[in-house]
């Protein structure tokens, strides 16, 4: 350690008490975090690129400082999925300080990183008062059924009124409209239950079709509409 000529000049004067850190709760007990290593939590949060044209729904499992599971959902440019796929091999197993610049192309998955690390190293997680957290892979119970993402996509012109393309229940196949051509239901196709069906080995039309549901007053219609083409 190299002190300037003034400290070297001073006398010792010793120091006070020492308070520590603030503990912060974790897995259902309460840490003074001094190294990384002190840290364990689950959380999921949002972050977004440069331009703000895409975002990453990020969610992390660390165990004593170390990246167990990572879940990346992107929403944005065709090179986000590609970054995404690319951060899944590279956050787990770091510290989430090594992890806190993923160095990827994407600045969203950067900015989720961030954002997660504060999240993690002030106590702010899902399992701050679960006894000894989530098991790793509660991630998954995020996505719906097949291991899909749940996607909201909704298209609307003054001209033409709203479309929806996709929601929770999945891709939208068919808007049922009234009388005065207002949306009150809609068919919707389970994607994930689908492609389960076709790889169980049954036939494509048939899994369609019994992946097939509707919600809302859909046999109220007077019309059914396709939103992509109609």
């Amino acid at each position: 350690m190299i002190y300037t000529t003034e400290v070297e000049r001073m006398c010792p004067v010793a120091k006070g008490a020492y308070h520590g850190p603030a503990p912060i709760p974790e897995e259902g007990k309460w840490v003074q975090a001094k190294q990384l290593s002190d840290i364990s939590g689950f959380t999921h949060g949002v972050g977004w690129c440069a331009p703000q044209q895409g975002a990453c729904k990020l969610t992390l499992n660390v165990k004593e400082g170390i990246i167990e599971e990572a879940l990346v959902e992107t929403l944005g440019c065709s090179g986000m999925t590609h970054s995404a796929a690319m951060a899944s091999e590279i956050l787990i197993g770091k510290t989430i300080l090594e992890a806190l610049n993923t160095d990827l192309v994407c600045d969203a998955i950067n900015t989720a990183m961030r954002e997660l690390f504060l999240q993690i190293v002030y106590g702010r997680t899902q399992s701050a008062f679960s006894e000894n957290g989530l098991a790793v892979g509660a991630s998954l119970e995020d996505l719906g059924k097949g291991l899909t993402g749940q996607v909201g996509t909704t298209f609307a012109t003054k001209a033409k009124g709203p479309r929806y393309l996709q929601l929770t229940e999945g891709y939208i196949t068919k808007m049922a409209l009234n009388a005065n051509d207002e949306i009150i239901g809609y068919e919707f196709v389970k994607f994930g239950p689908m492609m389960e069906n076709i790889k169980a080995g049954m036939d494509a039309n048939e899994a369609v079709k019994k992946a097939t549901g509707h919600y809302g007053q859909w046999d109220a219609a007077v019309k059914y509409i396709d939103p992509r083409h109609e």
